[in-house]
């Protein structure tokens, strides 16, 4: 698990990971948690207790463990800035999951939900734990004690939760199993022992999407209706969001051997062909409008970081402009035409890749 305190001071990192001011930051969330109690795992009660049965023999408890490898000068690392700006973004997300999951465990009264939640918690608690450690060898070690005082807090029904943290968790198998493969194939990219971590570590987010999985395939109502613009949305949210900060941070894949537009393409294919499980409906990736808007999107956000550099009146302006115009690019992106698609009975799925 994490620690409650630490004894890092608040450093720059910290800061920047505790604000909320940057539109591609990760963010703490909050619920409705008697809304949430009332749903019930019934019609899935095999595949559940056979998922939490995996999350009970805790897989990866032994694998989170520093070695001899983490030792060493770590002061002339290439791309240094981006390596610390992925690994902040990705222990804010870890430990927002980490939080969110553990306050529901609290608050609920389902042992159903109870167990679930704890056990993720814990993984989340995990991975939070060993990428600060990674920061901390770096000098930039994050006080999780301080996000939780300081991070605000998003407030998300249920159903919305389900969306996001499905797609959070099964994007980030995708993200880490993709760049694992990369550097397992060239191992002298490999500039970090931190990604040798990564098969195992994809596994528990894997894992942690197919409960969320259940607990949609429990509560069909998720999926029918007008909640299909929903998911159409958080699709698309998703992507946008990963394809622009990876772009922003270009250098890091580049040094590890992947072209950041390429990347973000392949890790869409796989979520997409994961999501099938139980989403009704896909993204048209191959629709050339999809690539050609995001690129856009990728253009304005790097204007929008200029004319934020820049300050003053103008630059507060333009910023504001170019930010109705990525709005709008992302309304042309959410009316390119989706695929239907019919989720199976027989929905849990293995890590393929």
């Amino acid at each position: 698990m994490y620690e409650a305190t630490t004894n890092v001071p608040v450093n720059e990192v910290t800061r920047a990971a505790a604000a909320d001011t940057a539109t591609l930051s990760p963010r703490f969330y909050t619920t409705d948690f008697e809304a949430m109690d009332r749903m019930s795992v019934d019609r899935i009660r095999e595949q559940w207790d056979e998922l939490m049965d995996e999350f009970k023999s805790d897989p990866n408890k032994n694998h989170f463990r520093r070695t001899e490898k983490f030792d060493g000068d770590w002061s002339d690392l290439p791309n240094r800035e981006q390596f610390i700006d992925f690994l902040v973004s990705s222990i804010t997300a870890e430990f927002s999951g980490c939080l969110l999951y553990a306050e529901t465990k609290k608050r609920v009264k389902s042992q159903d939900l109870k167990d679930l939640f704890g056990y993720m918690s814990r993984d989340e608690g995990r991975h939070a734990g060993f990428i600060n450690s990674t920061l901390r060898d770096l000098d930039m070690g994050v006080d999780l004690s301080f996000l939780t005082r300081e991070k605000s807090y998003t407030f998300f029904q249920p159903k919305f939760i389900f969306y996001a943290t499905y797609l959070s968790e099964k994007i980030g198998y995708a993200r880490y199993i993709t760049i694992f493969r990369q550097l397992e194939q060239h191992p002298e990219l490999r500039f970090h022992p931190i990604f040798e971590w990564f098969e195992e570590w994809c596994n528990d987010e894997f894992r942690h999407g197919e409960a969320f999985a259940c607990l949609m395939h429990a509560n069909p109502e998720l999926l029918q209706g007008r909640n299909k613009l929903w998911i159409r949305f958080f699709l698309l949210a998703v992507f946008a969001t990963m394809y622009i900060r990876d772009h922003l941070r270009h250098e890091f894949y580049e040094q590890m051997g992947m072209d950041p537009a390429e990347f973000g393409m392949e890790v869409f294919r796989k979520t997409s062909k994961i999501s099938e499980q139980v989403f009704p409906l896909t993204i048209d990736l191959e629709n050339p409008r999809f690539r050609k808007t995001l690129d856009k999107m990728v253009r304005l956000t790097v204007a929008m970081e200029e004319a934020q550099k820049e300050g003053g009146l103008f630059g507060g302006l333009r910023k504001r402009v170019l930010a109705l115009r990525n709005g709008l690019a992302f309304l042309q992106l959410y009316v390119i035409p989706v695929k239907p698609n019919d989720p199976p009975e027989d929905f849990r799925l293995e890590p393929a890749w």
